[in-house]
């Protein structure tokens, strides 16, 4: 048994509970945060998508997205209201734009509410990295004016071209944190800022400790949440990094790894083993 009950479940979307190619998650997984919040265990997703797209993915059921750690933690929503939003410097997307202009095959995405923009590189480029993405863009001259919650970065060529615009995007653009989302395409994040210092500002809103919350990940953006609270729980499948950071380990995505967790949380079962 865990030594505390819980009382906070977040989790990472794609690759965590929503397998790859897949438009929503499981019945089951629905109805297990359905039963985790009759069981008074606040329960959401926390991704680096925005929060429109990351309510789709539940079939718009509400029971599952009142909380909501969205964009990497950039939006947070609590009993279906926003209750915090950062948003990006202008300036450091102009250089992150200028960057990603010089680097073959790259591109650069911001966010208009639900709607990629296009800003830098070409579809072709973009639809390996990210399919969903490449179908739902729009092409955009500009970035906008408006504050920006959201962009990304990607390459249409290789996992190390990735690594090596990531490290020089962190290098040149102090103001941002570029990680590594995918293999081929990175969120972005004021620095300082992730999912890890998301999870830690909703808990003390809660006035819950983090030794009564668990995360679920998968990649290499959900690092920070793992080393902010004491359960963090990897699925089969994670990046190494993503694996050997986490405490405990369950079975994978497409199993419904995830929910069969949560259903056991909800019971009052602590579900993980070494």
């Amino acid at each position: 048994m865990a030594e505390k009950p819980v009382r906070l479940v977040l989790t990472d979307i794609d690759g965590t509970i929503l397998p790859r190619g897949a438009r929503e998650v499981s019945p089951r997984t629905r109805a297990a945060f359905r039963a985790a919040r009759e069981a008074g265990i606040e329960v959401g997703p926390a991704s680096g998508r925005g929060y429109a797209w990351a309510t789709g993915f539940f079939g718009d059921d509400v029971a599952c997205c009142s909380t909501v750690l969205a964009t990497n933690g950039m939006q947070i929503y609590l009993h279906g209201e926003k209750v915090l939003e950062r948003t990006l410097p202008a300036d450091a997307l102009a250089r992150v734009r200028s960057i990603v202009a010089q680097t073959l095959h790259a591109g650069l995405l911001v966010f208009d509410d639900a709607t990629p923009l296009l800003v830098e590189g070409t579809r072709e480029d973009l639809a390996p990295a990210f399919p969903t993405y490449a179908e739902a863009c729009a092409d955009a001259a500009e970035l906008p004016a408006l504050p920006v919650v959201k962009a990304n970065v990607f390459v249409g060529t290789t996992p190390d071209d990735m690594a090596a615009l990531v490290a020089r995007l962190n290098a040149e653009v102090t103001e941002l944190f570029v990680d590594r989302a995918m293999p081929r395409f990175s969120n972005m994040q004021p620095r300082g800022w992730n999912k890890g210092a998301a999870v830690r500002w909703l808990a003390e809103r809660l006035g819950v400790g983090l030794d009564e919350v668990v995360v679920f990940g998968d990649a290499d953006n959900d690092l920070p949440m793992f080393e902010a609270v004491p359960n963090s729980v990897a699925v089969s499948g994670a990046t190494p990094e993503a694996a050997a950071a986490a405490r405990w380990h369950i079975g994978a995505c497409e199993d419904d790894a995830v929910a069969e967790a949560i259903e056991a949380l909800a019971r009052g079962e602590w579900p993980f083993v070494r």
